[in-house]
């Protein structure tokens, strides 16, 4: 057992949200889940998920999405729309945003400053090889092992012993939903004692290979209009989201 990690639980002052039958946590900022996770006292275990309306939206049509997300230990707000849902569902919610890419680069700092062990797991090999560099450099981050996205299922158990045989403490996964999701449970039932946080495409926003909207436009909640206006073969996507408005606008939360 790690002597560094602290089991997952729900300190009584922390809230928690139901959001189409999806239970947020209530942390009132990003500060505030930094340091409920990783402190000076050691890491918590358990899984992270960042849930957005189309999540949300993929869960009522993906069963083993589902449960996967039913399972996970910290599941938390990553879109404006999950927070303007919190706040009408629950009008004294003081609660804000936690974008997905911003916890983890505020972890990969922390853990910098207390030599926390991290494994990075996910994206093409070149991107994996720059957010490596640049962590170590940045901010001094103790990578202690790796693996890039591109592996056969036969591997898998063997990248698993890899985790395990580190000692890591902290496991990032870019893959993409639900690949990332399956991953980390998986690698969890052989090694439990790691703070599990899937990432997306968070190592391709860090180097810069992938442009991220302007603060201003993060700070108005437009994040996704910015991408769509850069990327408008995502507008199909975007359109699934109607439904989501529904069930806001009819109180369906």
């Amino acid at each position: 057992m790690n002597s560094n990690a602290i089991p997952s639980s729900v300190p009584p002052t922390i809230p928690k949200y139901c959001i189409r039958d999806i239970e947020l946590w209530g942390f009132r900022n990003i500060t505030e889940f930094r340091d409920h996770l990783l402190s000076e006292n050691g890491v918590k275990t358990g899984t992270l998920i960042a849930i957005n309306a189309e999540k949300v939206l993929a869960t009522e049509r993906d069963a083993q999405l589902r449960a996967l997300i039913k399972d996970a230990d910290y599941k938390y707000a990553d879109g404006v729309s999950m927070i303007a849902s919190i706040r009408r569902k629950y009008p004294d919610a003081h609660v804000e945003r936690v974008p997905g890419a911003d916890l983890w680069e505020t972890l990969m700092h922390r853990a910098g400053q207390l030599g926390t062990p991290v494994f990075l797991i996910g994206g093409r090999q070149e991107v994996l090889a720059k957010t490596e560099d640049k962590l170590r450099r940045q901010w001094n981050v103790n990578i202690v092992g790796s693996q890039n996205g591109y592996f056969t299922p036969a591997e898998r158990d063997a990248l698993f012993e890899r985790v395990k045989a580190s000692g890591a403490q902290i496991v990032t996964v870019a893959m993409g939903s639900p690949r990332q999701e399956i991953l980390m449970r998986d690698c969890r039932k052989v090694y439990p004692d790691a703070l599990y946080m899937g990432v997306g495409g968070t190592y391709d926003v860090f180097i810069g290979a992938v442009k991220r909207a302007p603060k201003g436009w993060q700070k108005l909640g437009l994040e996704w209009l910015y991408r769509l206006l850069n990327q408008p073969s995502r507008l199909p996507r975007q359109l699934k989201l109607l439904r989501f408005v529904y069930y806001y606008y009819s109180r369906r939360l």
